[in-house]
This record gives C-alpha cells, structure tokens and sequence, in this order.
C-alpha cells in the first residue's frame, strides 16, 4: 500500500517548468562512453532524425538503465521502425524512448511474452498503467540489440516533452566529447525574383569556397543582382567517430545583419516531413545530397527557424558591394564560419531558367483530379508545395507519374481499372512502384470490383503487376525427423520474391509459438527457452503469406529433450 501511494505522489508533484530544462534530471542510459553514430535533428529521408543513436561497441546486450524514477507508459514491438521499444514517463512531465532493443528486462520482459502469447502475436503495443511497472532511477530496463529498421546495432535514445514532441537530448545534459569542427561540402546561391542572377546566370549555382588558415572559408567573389537564397551542405563529426551527423546551429547575415537563424533544439512528428521542403529536394532527388536552405518558402512552418528578415531572402542591389555570411555550429560551439562577397551589378544575363513544361498544371491549394488512360489520380489539395506542371503519361498497365524531383507532402491517391486481369488472378494483382529497371515493389492495395487504388507519397512510375508465386521457407539449422537437443533456437529463412511477407504463423504441437521476424536477414527465430514441455517429439507447423494471400505451408518434425 505504502508502495503504491509514493507512485501516485511522486506523479502529483508540481512538474519542472520545461521553459527551465533540467539538466542534470537525466542520468545516462549505457554506462560506456557515449559515442554517437546519429544526432538529433539530422537530416534522414523524409524526416529529420529524433533522438541520438548511441553505439553500442558494435554488439548487442549492453544493459539499459532508467536515467530517472518514472513509470513504463509505453512498449511496442514492431518489424519495422524502432522495432522493441520501451517509453518511460518521467514525474517531471518528460517521457524518455529507447528503440532497437533485443529484449526488456524483468517485469517488462514478462509482460510483453505473456502478451504475445495472449494475442497469439509479436507485433504487439501496450499502454501500462501508472502502477503496473514503476521504475527506480538505475533500473535494469532492457539490452541493446539491432530491431527494427535498425543498420546496425545501436540504442536510439530520445527525450520528448510534455507534447510528445521530441527534444535534443544534448539539452539535458548528455555529453559527447567533440572539439571538432563542422565540416561545409558546398554552398549554393539560389536566383531567387524574376530580375535574379549570379555571375550572368538565372540558375541555382555552387560557390567555389577558398579555405583559410582559421579553418574559416571565403567564397569567390560573386556577381549578383536581385533577390537571392543561399543553401548549404554541411554535417558534424565527434571526437570519438568518423560518422557524418548534423550540425547544432546555423546563421547567416547580410552586411552584418541577423538574415536567418536555425537551431535543432525541438522538431514534432507533426512537423518532420517538411523536411522536403527545407532542403533542395530536386538537387536531392539527382546528386543524393542534402541541401539546406537559408530562406523560408512558403508552405514551410518548421519551427527550427528561430529568426529571419524577409525570410532569409536578401536583396542585392546595382552598384552596391555586400557580404553574406554563414556560420554552422556544433552543441559543443565549435564553429566554422563562411564568407560570401557580393558585388552588386545588373549584366545582361547569358544563362536563363530552363522552360518548365507538362502536360497537366496543378494548384497547390486546389490540388486535382486527373484522368490518364486507364489511370485514375486524386492530387488533395495543399498535398504539393508548389503551383507546378506535372508530366504524366500512361502506357497500358503503367502510369508515369512525374519525376521525382518535386516532394509530395500528404498522400496522393492513384486508382486503377484492373479488369483487363481474369478474375481467379484479380487477388494477386497489385499495383507497385517501379524501379529503373521496371520491376515493381508492392505498394500497400486496396480493391473494390475491378478497380485497384494505392496511396503515394513519391512522383515516379507506377504499374499493376502479378504475384502468383508463394513464399519460400528455408529451415536453417534443423531437419526434419532430427534431434536437435543441442540447438538454442529454431532459425527458418522466409522470402517472398515480389510483393513481400505479409504474415506468418508457427505452431508445435497445435500450439502456437513466438517467433521473432527480423526482415532484414528474413529471419525468423524461435528461442527453446520459451518452451516448457516435456515432451520429445515436436511438430511444427509454419504458414507465410504474402501481401497478395498467397502462402506456402512447411511442416517438420524433430526431437529433443
């Protein structure tokens, strides 16, 4: 009784104001030295990293310990993202998050087995009430492992705020040894009004960057009229890793006056995709670099931006000399700063923008419905960030939907009539996103009669395609009618070789069993240790099924004891 009323008065106390982050509330949650494989705020597909990936030697099992008293609020195991997960609310209104586990700890451990077998699954999400599991700072809470959409074995460690919005765990107190400086792989000045040019030219350009003896950096003098932007490629490395993460801080000036300013101190989930619109996703889409823009467009509501005039845009005019200036900082403060001389001049402009054509014109704000051949397509509005000329084309079963050199925000839906397919194959046709070399990848269909629909959030080319070959299943280190009383696990190989694993389902002896899936190795993994029989002879029944209801049965008998 004593014990549950300090739970529920540790949670009633006044919370910290989070305008004041504690600090020193946090203990770390490896004892190693912290060494930092990703950093919070970088630059990722689609999103801007959440938390800080923290090596793990190489190796899996570290031991995780609560860095304060809290309570587990959250658990969820998933193939994919941050597979094992563990969420721990803390009394002073912050939640700390843990991903890529190999497995909890104690109660937890239990807990989630005991839930797996409840539901017969190992995909599961638990909400834990206040009482259920306490947690003592220093707590044993899991082992580090490589689940997920893990590359590698790391602890993903985040801290989020009263609003579940994630924070730099560097704020409070996480410290990395870094005394190096960020490094700069390009600028770019970006014409940006109609009477824009640099060095006679209308276009988007790289500036040739002169290195000084500081470690600072002066940009070749430009030439340049109008309103310009500037964007640049940069990243951070630590003392103790080579790896290429994001920087802390970016400013820039213009004779000497704040232009914008950015710090990745606070991204939500809400906002994180609009990283497509910070970056130069066209230059992206073609070189695989990252660009990031000094100037705010329209449609772009990151709060990263701290401050701005005119929105980082500036204004160069005719027979007036200027500077710009960028300067990119690390948490730590280590510094480089980047000179950028202008030389105001209107000339005749040799190099224009290039005309932009297509076949269909869409309205941000309006979006759009088109038809083409036998393809459907439904544009919401404000899922584009631009007004733009879309190229779209269809060749039988295939739609060219545009190139992917303009981002999508929020799903686009592109529908299909399929009945050109005989009705026994219409279960196993789906509608897939092809590669360069035309092979498709399954995209997640949805059918009504004849007509198929997916929802995208990629310009490319899309086309309808035929799964009717089942899974494959491998058994990997027993055969059938064996002993194998020496063998920790069961380890099977499933593949599907067109539209993927959708589900599997193993029993022995009629009895349904966890196996654990790891996609990335299509390995699925059934531990000994769960199994309490005393029995000798075991059958085990496996089914896989794809994502178009095909499936592949195996069945094997072996022996133990």
């Amino acid at each position: 009784m004593y014990k549950l009323f300090s739970i529920f008065l540790l949670f009633s106390l006044p919370l910290f104001s989070q305008k004041e982050i504690p600090a020193d509330y946090f203990s770390n949650p490896l004892e190693i030295p912290l060494e930092l494989s990703g950093t919070f705020g970088e630059l990722r597909n689609n999103h801007f990293h959440s938390g800080l990936d923290i090596k793990t030697q190489q190796k899996e099992g570290l031991p995780i310990y609560a860095p304060a008293d809290g309570y587990v609020s959250r658990i969820k195991v998933a193939h994919f993202g941050y597979g094992k997960a563990l969420y721990i609310q803390h009394p002073n209104g912050y939640t700390t998050v843990y991903g890529h586990l190999r497995e909890y700890a104690g109660a937890i451990q239990e807990l989630v087995k005991q839930s797996q077998y409840k539901m017969e699954a190992y995909e599961i999400e638990l909400f834990p009430k206040l009482v259920d599991l306490p947690i003592k700072k220093g707590d044993l809470i899991g082992y580090t492992g490589n689940t997920g959409g893990s590359g590698g074995p790391h602890l993903h460690y985040e801290i989020r705020d009263n609003a579940s919005r994630p924070m730099n765990p560097k704020l409070f107190g996480v410290d990395i040894s870094d005394t190096r400086k960020p490094l700069i792989n390009s600028v770019f000045v970006y014409p940006i009004s109609e009477d824009a040019q640099v060095n006679q030219d209308a276009n988007a350009m790289q500036l040739r960057l002169i290195p000084k003896n500081d470690g600072s950096y002066v940009a070749e003098k430009i030439i340049a009229s109008g309103t310009l932007g500037f964007g640049i490629s940069t990243v951070d490395q630590q003392n103790a890793a080579n790896n290429r993460n994001g920087v802390y801080k970016i400013e820039s000036t213009f004779n000497g006056e704040k232009s914008v300013s950015l710090i990745f101190d606070k991204i939500s989930f809400d906002e994180t995709r609009y990283i497509n619109r910070f970056i130069d996703y066209a230059y992206f889409s073609e070189k695989k670099t990252k660009i990031q823009k000094l100037f705010i467009e329209k449609n772009n509501p990151l709060s990263i931006y701290k401050e701005s005039k005119s929105n980082g845009y500036i204004r160069v005019e005719d027979g007036f000399n200027s500077v710009y200036t960028i300067s990119v900082s690390d948490f730590k403060g280590n510094e480089v700063l980047i000179s950028i001389p202008i030389d105001g001049k209107s000339l005749p402009l040799l190099k224009e923008k290039p005309k932009i054509e297509g076949t269909h014109f869409v309205f941000a704000k309006e979006g759009a419905t088109i038809k083409q051949g036998k393809f459907d397509i439904y544009i919401p509005p404000n899922s584009l960030y631009d007004d733009i000329f879309l190229t779209i084309n269809a060749d039988a079963d295939t739609l060219h939907f545009h190139k992917d050199t303009a981002p999508i925000h929020s799903n686009i839906t592109i529908s299909v009539d399929a009945s050109n397919f005989t009705s026994a194959d219409m279960d196993k046709v789906f509608i897939g996103k092809l590669n360069y070399r035309g092979q498709p990848y399954y995209n997640s269909t949805n059918r009504v009669g004849t007509i198929l629909s997916t929802r995208v959030r990629e310009f490319g080319n899309y086309g309808l395609a035929i799964d009717t070959v089942p899974p494959i299943i491998t058994p990997l280190n027993f055969t059938d009618g064996k002993w194998i009383s020496n063998n920790k696990t069961l380890e099977i190989k499933i593949q599907d070789t067109l539209s993927g694993i959708k589900s599997y389902r193993a029993t022995i002896n009629d009895k349904w069993v966890l196996m654990e899936y790891e996609y990335k190795n299509n390995l699925l993994t059934y531990s000994f240790e769960n199994n309490i029989t005393t029995e000798t002879e075991f059958n085990l029944k496996l089914i896989v099924t794809d994502n178009v209801g095909n499936n592949t049965k195996f069945e094997a008998t072996f022996y133990r004891k």
